[in-house]
């Protein structure tokens, strides 16, 4: 199985005013990124708005996300879903069109007993070749993958490689990454906090897919590029200016808008147009995100 590390943005996706897809922003945005040298492109996360779209929606935004990376760097599809037949065909539907891996968050709205979320990951698991990397957001699917959940579910399957761990807790990353890389070394633990990235990859992790690699790649790039060098002198430096960009998530609920904003801050063509129920952002949000950016030295000059 391919090892998954370093920065992989998790993508906004981009939309027309109408709502349909801006395929050429999304092109647009995938150069972008790639210039900036992430390690990978993640498309349909949270940010990535999959939770409003219908499945053939999905299926035309993974397609076309395949198409903009264009083989430069890996291209990981998210796939998960309330009900395991939807995640079992988009995770079909993802190897069929050329993708590298697939993210699964658990199923949300019930909270789950283990043998009907082993059932679940199983099912995706095996209904693909591709690697498949857990997503664990219990702040929204109100269940925590622990450490010796995401234990249990590897050793039951081999192409689960790795989890973007989204957990605003240090010692939850310090234990996924012990306890899973003691029966599988490969396994890619990545964080989904902004601000934890520094701290992962000095607890022996693998990187980040956080949002303000979306508008901010320099920084985690800086710092993952300054960690495998054994520079931490540079690495600490960029982390003190990557620690002030996650309150902006705080600004308005959900943040996606927000990080559409800052994009378009650092110049990228992108609407700020995101699907309902979230609005776009509010002018006052607009001037905090702006005034942020421009403090830490991210506005293009």
């Amino acid at each position: 199985m391919k090892k998954f590390s370093g920065i992989i943005p998790p993508v906004s996706s981009t939309f027309h005013r109408d709502g349909t897809l801006d395929k050429k922003a999304m092109r647009a945005v995938a150069d972008f990124l790639i210039n900036k040298g992430v390690d990978g492109l993640f498309y349909l996360g949270t940010g990535g708005e999959f939770s409003q779209m219908s499945t053939a929606r999905r299926m035309e935004f993974a397609e076309e996300a395949v198409a903009a990376a264009d083989g430069r760097v890996p291209v990981l599809i998210g796939v998960g879903s309330p009900s395991t037949d939807e995640a079992v065909k988009l995770t079909k539907h993802a190897e069929s069109c050329g993708a590298d891996g697939v993210v699964a968050i658990n199923p949300y709205y019930w909270k789950v007993a283990s043998r009907n979320l082993d059932d679940y990951y199983q099912q995706i698991a095996r209904s693909t070749s591709l690697p498949v990397i857990l997503y664990n957001f219990p702040d929204l699917t109100g269940q925590d993958l622990s450490p010796e959940t995401v234990k249990r579910l590897v050793l039951q399957n081999e192409n689960i490689v790795g989890i973007k761990d989204t957990i605003d807790s240090v010692s939850h990353l310090r234990t996924m990454i012990n306890t899973l890389k003691s029966v599988r070394p490969s396994f890619s633990v990545f964080c989904g906090y902004d601000d934890h990235l520094l701290n992962n990859l000095l607890l022996g992790g693998d990187g980040a897919i956080s949002a303000s690699a979306n508008f901010a790649p320099e920084l985690s790039v800086g710092i993952y590029q300054a960690w495998k060098k054994g520079d931490l002198a540079t690495a600490a430096t960029l982390n003190k200016k990557l620690l002030q960009l996650p309150s902006i998530y705080a600004l308005e609920t959900p943040f996606v808008s927000l990080i559409k904003y800052g994009m378009q801050c650092v110049g990228l063509p992108v609407e700020t147009y995101c699907l309902p129920p979230i609005l776009d952002i509010s002018e006052e949000a607009k001037e905090k995100v702006h005034a942020l950016l421009n403090a830490q030295g991210i506005l293009p000059v």
